[in-house]
């Protein structure tokens, strides 16, 4: 497994387009908490908190994550190489379940170096360090979790096809109905008595609480489930080509 983790990980370095992605990812974020004028950026709000960057990070990583997902399937099965590594003796889950790591690997590097930004509001607090850093932390354990459903999906998505760019857009719907589509059906009149119902299976509504620092162990479990059960049928679609 490590090998194949190893493989992935490098392979979206040895490329251009990882750095890209990255790239991308830390200018959009530092843009918005910034430089551009508005109730996100940190300077215009004038409190030392990290709340905004919690807020824009699951749109932003609804684009990132399917962007370093995309290709961890979907290149495999257009170059033939996967159903070559199915004939090696390595179980499917050892299969999946590397991809899976290693995309979250490559997203937790993405967001290493956003703790600039930890350091940053650290400085300009008033006085010097006065910020609330077990809220932070929090913040980015909720950020983990929504990556790890994310990464889940979107390697799901990557299974049914050979187009990266297919891949990359089968990714970002289904994250997005995963976040939002839920809490947009709660809202349907004809619904409205299973409105907590409905909502309670969308991602917002336990990435929210999280990312303001309330850890409960029913969203940890959330989580873990809905990440499971990603992985257990990217599993059985694998295993029908071997």
């Amino acid at each position: 497994m490590i090998n194949l983790i190893y493989k992935e990980v490098s392979s979206f370095f040895n490329s251009l387009s990882g750095y890209i992605v990255i790239s991308i990812f830390l200018v959009c974020t530092g843009l918005f908490l910034w430089v551009i004028p508005g109730q996100l950026n940190i300077i215009d709000i004038g409190y030392a908190d990290l709340f905004s960057f919690f807020i824009i990070a699951p749109q932003l990583y609804l684009f990132l994550v399917p962007a370093i997902c995309m290709k961890l399937f979907s290149e495999e099965r257009k170059n033939g190489t996967l159903e070559l590594l199915l004939t090696r003796p390595i179980s499917t889950y050892t299969i999946v379940l590397s991809k899976y790591l290693a995309a979250f690997i490559l997203v937790t590097i993405s967001f290493i170096p956003t703790l600039i930004y930890v350091y940053s509001i650290y400085s300009l607090a008033s006085p010097v360090g006065s910020i609330d850093m077990g809220l932070v932390w929090g913040s980015y354990i909720a950020l983990m979790f929504l990556a790890t459903i994310y990464i889940a999906v979107s390697i799901f998505a990557g299974a049914f096809t050979n187009s990266q760019l297919t891949s990359f857009i089968y990714s970002i719907t289904l994250c997005f109905i995963m976040y939002s589509g839920f809490d947009y059906i709660a809202t349907i009149p004809i619904l409205a008595q299973l409105e907590n119902e409905i909502s309670f299976m969308g991602i917002n509504s336990h990435y929210s609480p999280m990312a303001r620092g309330v850890i409960d162990t029913r969203d940890i479990m959330y989580f873990i489930s809905v990440s499971t059960i990603f992985i257990y049928l990217t599993n059985k679609k694998i295993a029908k080509k071997k």
